[in-house]
């Protein structure tokens, strides 16, 4: 229980903003132990993401759920300002009550508060009384609430109730109720919460305050209405969930990450590649629409209006739930706006007219949509024609669904700019000229899809999995892409852009210390070493590698040598390129992945048939070993290569331990043949059943390579290409951890090395956690080379097997993400 006394209130003070107030409130927390003077920042940065106005001239101001470290002990502060303080338009505050709350003691102080604001004529009073003990007598009165046991609903006979109980630690306090509101507001139903003998309004942030629920409390929801059961549903699940009171997911300690110096609205998706970025936003279009009348029956063509119809609200409901929390309800309301458009009775009615008439549905929707905003367009009302302007944005949402697709090349300004896309195919991002790219932002995607390793590998900030209001942005206007944090930034003041050029130089700053040690080994602070090499596809980027302070190739990709052509290379092909790799890498190690191929991929010589899931079909070494001509070429120029540098080879998907025996043969074979000296000989741990079966084939192989982008996918049974899903594809699951772990065990026992090749091997926190389970080859894009041999060295082997235990405890990868790593 917190106790007030008159060190805690100050009275007759005055604040020209409201800025000035807050800084009083946390000055007065500082001054009575509460808090450390940082808090204070943190207490004004809340304020730019949620009013802390309750009303009757009463504000909470507080800080932010990431800060709580700064919190010494739970307290709260009155400050009373008898002139006022303008808070927003048309909000005075008299009375600040600053909050600094570790746990959930204030929520008491906090109810009471609340019940000051039903009383105006006390609120007032207290607003200007010259006796702090005035303040003190009403905040610490206890009103009666019951005997603690939830009164039945006798004045509502016919609601439906529901019990929930609070999760520990997460007390119904301002950002809790606000949420509660927003959910329960989404429905027609009247709700009320009761708690220990009192009752609320469940769509009132001020009443269900007055509850003073403390975490692990029992809430009791009621509802009558025709929605009452599904908002009862919704919410007991966001009850459960922490009503949007989460921790917030820091980047790692080490990793500089612009942060604005106000709420800036913001397009939240998946970090891919680091990096800032600022410029105009460019939307990537490689197709182009076609509307054709060419019907199938009737039956067929209202089919297909329906299912676009369907598939546009699906949308436009994504989108609205995207802008409501990242720029409040107001904001959003625009697309619930844009839905009801497609609910017009009408403009259904004379599509279905027109397409029973022998139209198809994309013409007959196009022709009905352009009647009526043409119609629109004639009237001379703001009102109307803005609303001409909705439905035409409605009108051609369905009709990209609705109509024929041609695709060309996609044109780009002659400017740099931020790319924006739905996705980006492997053939859009290998076109992509990295001079006019100055990032990357697509709506699907995950930190493993292709757009994700092609920025890492040509530097590019990148952010993917920002979903469908991504896709609603002008092409032309200026933001800032933060590819570290995963965010767009849109419409920056002249102040932001010129914060966010400061920060630029400072990153470079940052990055050309990293390069200039980038020859210095990854010795971790107590002499522990880890390898650190790159992936590569190319025989320029085996210099580049080099020169940017690898110490090997852990895995060449060959598949570049088979693509794009009419006929498979001859082996005297990819000797040359072995050759002139291994040359440039002046005796560093080369490992080599043989053909990984398969139905997902154009290689039209192959013959290979589609498949519905080409990555559980015929790819990797289950290719080659159906097509033993092209396997047993590109080991004969391997090995031939090999006579000239160090090589290793490194078989991809093996799953069983049949084919790598059966693919080690032919290398056998192949190497008597060409009379070439023995060679290590691994595999890619890519699937589940070779980490279940890793210590009988560390019995057999000379090394494992762990790919962690397809191991994911696989453990996590995520497509990590898929539109939606993608972005959960995360290689820092505690899920694939345990398999990394597992593997390395298995390794070790037989003596044998343990690299790691996928996309957590070039982020700093997967590289920490990596050397801590006992990975000794980190191999990642040439671009992560520099900071990650940075990051090691700045952390000793103990402490990152500290870290990697820990992350083996975690049961959720946003989990792993928030562990400490200094």
């Amino acid at each position: 229980m917190i106790e007030l006394t008159t060190s805690h209130v100050q009275i007759r003070a005055s604040a020209r903003t409201k800025e000035e107030a807050i800084r009083k409130a946390g000055q007065l927390l500082v001054e009575n132990g509460n808090i450390e003077p940082g808090y204070i920042e943190s207490m004004l940065g809340r304020e730019q993401q949620a009013n802390t106005y309750l009303g009757n001239g009463i504000a909470i101001p507080h800080g932010m759920p990431k800060d709580r470290e700064l919190i010494q002990q739970t307290g709260i502060v009155v400050v009373q300002f008898p002139h006022g303080v303008t808070w927003n338009d048309g909000e005075v505050v008299y009375l600040v009550v600053g909050i600094a709350a570790k746990s959930d003691e204030h929520l008491g102080i906090l109810a009471r508060l609340t019940d000051i604001l039903d009383d105006n004529a006390t609120s007032m009073r207290l607003a200007r009384t010259e006796d702090a003990n005035d303040i003190i007598t009403r905040l610490s009165q206890t009103p009666d609430i019951g005997n603690g046991v939830i009164p039945p609903a006798d004045d509502w006979p016919d609601a439906l109730t529901i019990d929930v109980t609070l999760p520990p630690g997460h007390g119904l306090h301002a950002r809790p109720a606000t949420f509660f509101v927003e959910v329960a507001s989404e429905f027609q139903a009247d709700i009320r919460v009761q708690a220990d003998g009192k009752s609320a309004n469940g769509k009132a942030m001020a009443s269900l305050l007055k509850l003073g629920a403390e975490g692990g409390s029992v809430l009791r929801l009621l509802a009558r209405g025709g929605d009452a059961d599904p908002a009862l549903q919704a919410l007991k699940e966001a009850v459960e969930q922490g009503l949007g009171d989460e921790p917030e997911i820091e980047a790692d300690e080490t990793t500089m990450i612009w942060k604005p110096e106000r709420e800036i609205a913001a397009i939240t998706g998946v970090a891919a590649a680091p990096g800032l970025a600022i410029g105009k936003l460019h939307m990537f279009q490689a197709s182009r629409i076609v509307v054709r009348d060419h019907p199938q029956d009737a039956r067929h063509e209202q089919q297909q209006l329906h299912h676009a119809l369907a598939t546009a609200r699906e949308q436009l409901n994504e989108v609205y739930e995207s802008v409501k929390t990242s720029a409040g309800r107001s904001e959003a309301a625009i697309f619930r706006a844009h839905r009801a458009l497609l609910d017009d009775p009408d403009l259904i009615e004379q599509v279905h007219g027109l397409i029973e008439a022998e139209h198809s549905a994309a013409w007959s929707w196009q022709q009905a949509i352009t009647e009526r905003v043409a119609a629109l367009q004639q009237v001379r009302d703001e009102r109307l024609a803005g609303r001409a302007a909705d439905l035409n944005d409605v009108g051609q949402r369905v009709l990209r669904l609705l109509a024929d697709v041609d695709q060309e090349e996609a044109s780009m300004p002659d400017e740099p700019v931020i790319l924006l896309a739905a996705d980006l195919l492997p053939s859009d991002t290998a076109r992509l000229d990295p001079k006019r790219t100055l990032g990357l932002c697509t709506a699907a995607g995950g930190p493993t899809s292709h757009t994700a390793i092609i920025a890492r590998s040509l530097g590019i900030p990148a952010t993917v999995g920002a979903g469908a209001l991504l896709l609603e942005q002008t092409s032309g206007s200026t933001a800032i892409l933060d590819g570290s944090a995963g965010k767009l930034y849109l419409e920056p003041t002249e102040a932001e852009l010129q914060s966010a050029r400061q920060f630029q130089c400072e990153l470079a700053q940052q990055r050309d210390a990293e390069y200039r040690d980038r020859y210095q080994p990854a010795l971790m602070s107590d002499g522990y070493r880890v390898e650190v090499v790159a992936n590569i596809t190319r025989v320029a980027e085996a210099q580049q590698a080099v020169e940017a302070g690898a110490e090997g190739i852990g895995l060449m990709r060959t598949e570049f040598l088979y693509l794009e052509r009419a006929t498979p290379p001859t082996e005297d092909e990819q000797y040359t390129v072995y050759a002139k790799m291994i040359q440039a890498l002046n005796g560093l190690p080369l490992i080599i992945r043989t053909l990984d191929i398969g139905g997902d991929k154009a290689v039209p010589y192959l013959d290979l048939p589609a498949e519905d899931n080409p990555f559980l079909g015929v790819r990797g070494i289950r290719l080659c070993l159906r097509r033993p001509d092209l396997f047993r070429s590109q080991l004969r120029a391997i090995y031939r290569a090999a006579q000239t540098g160090p090589v290793k080879i490194m078989f991809p998907m093996i799953a069983t331990l049949e084919e790598f025996r059966e693919a080690k043969a032919i290398a056998e074979e192949v190497r008597l043949e060409i009379g070439a000296s023995v060679v290590e000989i691994g595999i890619m741990v890519e699937v589940p059943s070779t980490v279940w079966l890793a210590r009988e084939f560390a019995q057999e192989v000379d090394f494992f390579s762990i790919g962690t982008n397809d191991l994911t996918q696989y453990a996590l049974a995520i497509d990590r290409l898929h539109p939606t899903l993608a972005r959960y594809v995360d290689g820092l699951h505690p899920a694939v951890l345990r398999m990394i772990d597992q593997t390395v065990a298995a390794a070790y026992e037989a003596g044998k090395w343990v690299g790691v090749c996928g996309g957590i091997a070039g982020d700093p926190r997967g590289a920490i956690i990596l050397a801590g389970l006992g990975v000794s080859e980190l191999s990642m894009s040439i671009p992560s080379v520099a900071a990650v041999k940075a990051r090691l060295r700045q952390i000793s082997f103990t402490r990152a097997q500290e870290i990697a235990r820990q992350a083996l405890n975690c049961s959720t990868a946003t989990e792993v993400r928030q562990l400490t790593l200094v």
